[in-house]
């Protein structure tokens, strides 16, 4: 069960961490009004007259990927791009079958959903991965029959970052843009063709408002030492605020691509378990092996030590048994950027020109549950910071 509660008033501390960012979502607006200006988000057609065509790359099978873009597909709904329709809610058990739907169900008179432009490099596979890079690139610079590419994820992102190309591409649910190279900066894709999603400090804002709740003195996180698995997991944000608050982190190191899914899942469980035992709070970081199926399995050993936990990811995750996030139970606001940015692009600008930078102001999200599961009384000021409030905790059918 949920409860969503109204703003109310914070205590000091937490207060002080969620007005800085909310005055910088404030600055990031205000920053966007030229942009919004100059290019509409009406529905049009090509120049040619013809619907625009989108296609799809993916690094592999990531819950957030599917999300966002089904959001993204809502937003473009609501500007009135494609006809309104419900939606799946379930993931697809095939990868690209939510692509294979849209393509097969949505209705519109500007865009077509291209049937076989959905391209993944296998799960996660990096034997894959420079045939499926090479298959789209050679699609997009050879065929003419694409007009813009939705990149979901790290390697998507990196993978299309290419001299040359004159396809829009719009990169979405990217732990680190900058940091992984897909973008120069916050505010400069540096290619015109290219624009990524930004979220500054994101992950600096999460671990701020954990250790004013906690108090925490050692940390534990889970992540591939690779600089994918880094980038995922927000590790230079953790080394960060560990100098600037002085806590230590305790990490363990947990492969991310080269193995079957449920080899990953067990070594995200196994190091779980390790740093449980070492810490009094964890920050339970994107990885491919924290999944709907492994997290209960996750949380048990978690669970054992009493130790509080916050999750990277979202309000889904604390639906699950994390005691607190950043709550996000839909991803409304981010599909609606990236439909936004795709309709101004349809409009005439270059992805370049476009605002990358995005945040929506934090609410906490917190489960009681959970809580009572690690013996966590949740003094009464988080409880009145809390938008999102959970008392029980879903688990995979």
């Amino acid at each position: 069960m949920i409860t969503l509660r109204p703003s109310r008033k914070r205590s000091d501390s937490l207060t002080t961490v969620m007005l800085t960012s909310i005055l910088f979502a404030a600055g990031v607006l205000a920053s966007s009004v030229t942009a919004q200006d100059t290019y509409p988000t009406t529905p049009t057609l090509s120049p040619e007259g013809e619907r625009w065509r989108l296609g799809y790359l993916e690094g592999g099978q990531y819950v957030d990927y599917e999300t966002i873009t089904t959001a993204t597909i809502r937003g473009l709904m609501d500007l009135g791009w494609i006809e309104p329709t419900d939606l799946p809610t379930e993931q697809g058990a095939e990868a690209g079958d939510f692509w294979r739907w849209f393509a097969e169900n949505l209705e519109s008179d500007y865009i077509e959903i291209v049937p076989d432009a959905y391209y993944t490099a296998g799960d996660f596979d990096s034997d894959q991965r420079p045939d499926t890079r090479e298959a789209i690139l050679d699609r997009l610079t050879e065929s003419g029959d694409i007009d813009l590419v939705i990149a979901m994820g790290t390697w998507a992102g990196q993978d299309l970052r290419v001299d040359g190309l004159d396809v829009p591409v719009v990169v979405g649910s990217t732990s680190d843009p900058v940091g992984a190279g897909i973008v120069d900066s916050h505010s400069d894709s540096g290619m015109d063709h290219l624009h990524a999603r930004v979220e500054t400090d994101r992950y600096q804002i999460q671990l701020r408002l954990f250790h004013d709740i906690i108090d925490f003195e050692r940390l534990g996180i889970v992540y591939s030492d690779t600089r994918e698995g880094r980038t995922f997991g927000g590790v230079d944000a953790v080394e960060e605020i560990a100098a600037e608050r002085g806590f230590e982190v305790v990490s363990c190191d947990a492969p991310y691509t080269g193995l079957p899914l449920s080899d990953v899942e067990a070594a995200v469980i196994s190091c779980y378990d390790e740093v449980a035992a070492q810490v009094d709070a964890i920050y339970v970081t994107v990885h491919r092996g924290v999944n709907r199926d492994s997290l209960p399995r996750i949380m048990q050993g978690i669970n054992r030590n009493l130790v509080p936990t916050f999750s990277m990811l979202g309000s889904s995750e604390v639906q699950r048994g994390v005691l607190m996030s950043i709550a996000q139970a839909d991803f409304s606001h981010v599909g609606m950027f990236h439909a936004q940015t795709i309709a101004r692009i349809f409009n005439g600008a270059s992805p370049r020109a476009l605002p990358q930078e995005w945040s929506a102001p934090p609410k906490i999200a917190l489960n009681l549950a959970a809580a009572e599961r690690i013996g966590y009384d949740p003094p009464v000021d988080l409880l009145l910071a809390s938008d999102e409030i959970y008392e029980t905790i879903d688990t995979p059918d």
